[in-house]
């Protein structure tokens, strides 16, 4: 019997595909056989990533899109559409951050990282919607955050947003699985990426967020592909408004002293 993780043959699309844990997800549901279309706002890296996935005998485009730009997500879709006819999955990865002190955060910060995190991952469901629908197995996986659940020194613009993408999840969860497009999300755990590196690599805030972690480690990239694959497959058709955290039970944790 066909595996009900099998996703071979279906059309992902996965905005920020360009770098850190979208890029991974992105080669890694390749490597299991998905027809995936990276995007995101570099359009050199959008074409190195079309490339590596290619490479691994996989149709795809090379197609960028700013999530800031509902014109640039429809024609994302258009693109994805007139090469692929479908969409199966999406995959919402683009984010943005910050630290700062939150009583001397601008409005202009706030609104750039609320824009991107939040508001572009609302966008992006809203223009794939029809064609998840029309495809009969439609999904979409949202990237939150352990600050959708707990608050991080100095980031909460960045903390706010993915408690917004957690329950924009919930929401359109419930909304959207009457349609059979199942909306859920992950969230990764601490893993070193260009976005955060410079906070987590040899300082205090990293080593207390290995103290915190059960597992006594930052995450790799590539660990968030199973999970991926599992919403993105058959096996997530009664799973909708959930989110698995891939965190190596930092949540689950209270004291992790011996």
């Amino acid at each position: 019997m066909p595996s009900v993780l099998d996703i071979s043959g279906r059309v992902v699309v996965v905005i920020g595909a360009t770098s850190g844990l979208g890029e991974a997800l992105a080669l890694g549901l390749a490597d299991h056989g998905a027809r995936v279309v990276p995007s995101g706002r570099r359009r050199e890296r959008v074409r190195q990533v079309a490339n590596a996935i290619e490479a691994k005998g996989v149709a795809t485009i090379a197609h960028g899109v700013d999530v800031t730009d509902r014109g640039s997500i429809d024609a994302l879709r258009d693109a994805v559409l007139d090469r692929f006819r479908s969409v199966d999955v999406l995959i919402n990865a683009a984010g943005v951050t910050g630290k700062e002190p939150t009583a001397n955060a601008t409005r202009e910060t706030w609104n750039a990282i609320l824009e991107t995190n939040l508001t572009g991952a609302l966008s992006a469901c809203q223009a794939f919607f029809e064609p998840l629908r029309a495809s009969g197995r439609g999904r979409i996986v949202n990237i939150a955050s352990l600050g959708s659940y707990r608050a991080f020194h100095e980031v909460a613009a960045y903390c706010a947003s993915k408690a917004g993408v957690l329950s924009l999840t919930r929401s359109l969860g419930a909304e959207w699985a009457p349609h059979g497009v199942m909306v859920n999300a992950i969230a990764p755990g601490v893993f070193p990426t260009d976005l955060n590196r410079a906070l987590l690599e040899g300082t205090e805030r990293g080593r207390e967020l290995i103290m915190r972690t059960p597992a006594g480690r930052f995450g790799r990239p590539e660990e968030l592909v199973g999970a991926a694959v599992l919403l993105s497959s058959d096996a997530a058709s009664f799973i909708s408004g959930a989110c698995i955290a891939v965190d190596g039970g930092f949540l689950a944790s209270g004291v992790n002293a011996g």
